[in-house]
C-alpha cells in the first residue's frame, strides 16, 4: 500500500503567466500524483507571498539561546519557524527556479536565509556543520534564458545543491530547462522527458 507522500512545492519565479519553471513544476507534481494517489502538496509561492529579508533583529534573535529569547525575538522568528516546520514535514521538496542575472531570485534567497537555522536544520560540530534534514529528496527545476545549466556562469544550480546539502538534503535531481531563448521547444521536451523518468 502506498503511503502518504508530503511534497513541499516552492515556486521562485516572479512570473505567473508564461513561467516555464512553474509549468514544469506542475508536470512534476502531476507525475508524482499519477504514481501515488496519496500525495499531500504544500505550496510556498514566493511571488504571491513575498518573504522578508532577514535583519538585525532577526539575526540577534536567531543567535540567542531559545530559552533566553524575549517575546519580541520569538515573534521575529515566528515566520522562519513556520517555514522550517514546513520543510521538516516534507518528504520531497520541488523547487521551480529561474535564473535571474546568473543566480537565484532574491525571493528564493530570502527563503534560504529563513530556513538555514542552526540547531533546527543544521548543527555545528567539532568536524564542521552537519545537516539535520537527512532522508529527504529535492527536485530542482532550473529554467534559464541563455545560460546552460552547469555552465561556469550558472551561479544558481550548484548554489542550490550546496544549500540543500548544507541542511542534509543530498538526494537532488535537476531538471534542465535552460537556454529557452534559443531552443525552447527542444529544451522543454527534454525537460518533460526527464520528468517522465522520475519515480515518486
Amino acid at each position: 500500500m502506498s503511503r502518504t507522500q508530503n511534497i513541499l512545492r516552492v515556486d521562485a519565479s516572479m512570473r505567473r503567466d508564461g513561467s516555464q519553471s512553474r509549468a514544469l513544476t506542475d508536470s512534476v507534481i502531476a507525475r508524482f500524483s499519477a504514481q501515488n494517489p496519496y500525495i499531500n502538496v504544500t505550496t510556498r509561492d514566493l511571488a504571491d507571498e513575498p518573504l522578508p529579508q532577514i535583519d538585525e533583529t532577526w539575526i540577534n534573535a536567531n543567535f540567542t539561546d531559545p530559552d533566553q529569547r524575549s517575546e519580541t525575538q520569538r515573534q521575529a522568528l515566528a515566520q522562519s519557524d513556520s517555514l522550517v516546520e514546513e520543510l521538516k514535514a516534507a518528504d520531497t521538496i520541488v523547487i521551480g527556479m529561474p535564473l535571474y542575472n546568473f543566480s537565484v531570485p532574491a525571493a528564493l534567497k530570502a527563503w534560504i536565509d529563513l530556513i538555514a537555522r542552526a540547531r533546527l536544520t543544521f548543527k555545528y560540530t567539532e568536524n564542521g556543520p552537519v545537516g539535520l534534514l537527512e532522508g529527504k529528496r529535492a527536485i530542482l527545476i532550473v529554467a534559464t534564458g541563455g545560460v546552460p545549466v552547469g555552465a561556469p556562469v550558472d551561479f544558481g544550480t550548484n548554489y542550490m545543491r550546496q544549500v540543500l546539502s548544507f541542511v542534509g538534503i543530498t538526494d537532488v535531481d535537476v531538471i534542465d530547462a535552460s537556454q529557452l531563448n534559443f531552443k525552447a521547444d527542444e529544451q522543454i521536451e527534454a525537460a518533460k522527458a526527464s520528468i517522465e523518468k522520475l519515480a515518486a
